[in-house]
């Protein structure tokens, strides 16, 4: 009898615990399904816990704790594996910075509300452009689509209160004023004056509301992010997650020019592998230094809270 009721009990115990298990860690796919009354903005899921570990592991090196005291890189993490409970922590998060390509986010946000707005006509030339200037950052690509759009009209949809992507109150942001080619007029943004440039907590947001199905709409978040999956260059974040999720899906957008390295990614893999982060470094070793951030945004990430 005894026997019989522990089986019973070690059953019940696992049925309990399988049945509150939320499915998303199983096989929910992106974009996530979050009703909109469950999305807030990330400045209001800032995590004490997450931000002290991020700073702590990240001081740990001395090149990164000089280049973070000097405004010269700035981090953004979030950590996604569970949608109903956000975690973020960021690093100089308001901080604009050049960010080269990685801006291009914005071109295809712009590109995706006109679609849906019908004011840009979709067709096969059009998609082709708005995905090969995410995945090979491709500038005459880019050129194209603002040309389509117009500047005016990508600078009005980040400032649109919905998105928020470039925000004066907060430092400005992301940020596109100027073609990806050499001639054009250059319209830099209004506080720093860049006219490719980027926060991390502005490129956190953009994948955080992608991956909730916020952007433009479900069904425009959703090709957004069959535009940035898969991405085709292989350096920086993608090299080492290469390594390190093999199985896991990235959707990606980077930057490099000169001694300004950008790079941005969301980590779609098993159980807690699954979060957002943004690097932006002015150094010559940008480059190595994004590589080796992954392991140590991995650390933090693992680390109990």
């Amino acid at each position: 009898m005894q026997v019989r009721m522990l089986i019973y009990a070690v059953v019940l115990f696992i049925f309990v615990i399988f049945s509150n298990a939320p499915a998303w860690r199983i096989d929910t796919d992106l974009p996530y399904p979050l009703p909109n009354e469950q999305i807030h903005p990330l400045r209001k899921q800032l995590d004490a816990h997450l931000q002290q570990r991020l700073e702590k592991e990240l001081r740990k090196n001395p090149v990164w704790k000089k280049l973070l005291a000097k405004n010269k890189m700035a981090v953004g993490l979030v950590d996604i594996s569970d949608p109903h409970h956000i975690r973020f922590a960021r690093i100089n998060g308001d901080h604009m910075m050049y960010a080269a390509s990685l801006p291009k986010l914005a071109i295809l946000l712009a590109s995706s509300q006109a679609l849906a707005d019908g004011i840009l006509e979709e067709t096969p030339e059009v998609l082709h452009d708005m995905r090969i200037m995410i995945s090979r950052s491709d500038n005459a690509a880019a050129t194209r689509m603002i040309d389509r759009l117009g500047m005016d009209y990508i600078q009005s949809v980040l400032m649109n209160p919905a998105y928020e992507l470039y925000d004066p109150k907060h430092g400005g942001g992301l940020w596109v004023g100027k073609r990806y080619a050499k001639s054009g007029k250059r319209y830099p943004d209004p506080l720093m004056g860049i006219s490719h440039g980027a926060s991390v907590t502005q490129v956190c947001r953009f994948y955080y509301l992608l991956a909730m199905g916020k952007l433009v709409s479900f069904r425009e978040s959703d090709r957004m992010l069959e535009m940035l999956a898969d991405p085709e260059i292989n350096h920086k974040f993608v090299n080492t997650l290469h390594q390190l999720v093999p199985e896991g899906k990235l959707y990606r957008k980077s930057g490099t020019w000169r001694n300004w390295h950008a790079d941005s990614v969301m980590v779609w893999g098993p159980v807690w592998r699954r979060y957002i982060v943004v690097g932006l470094v002015e150094d010559p070793n940008g480059e190595t230094i994004l590589r080796d951030l992954i392991p140590a945004i991995e650390s933090v990430l693992q680390q109990p809270s």
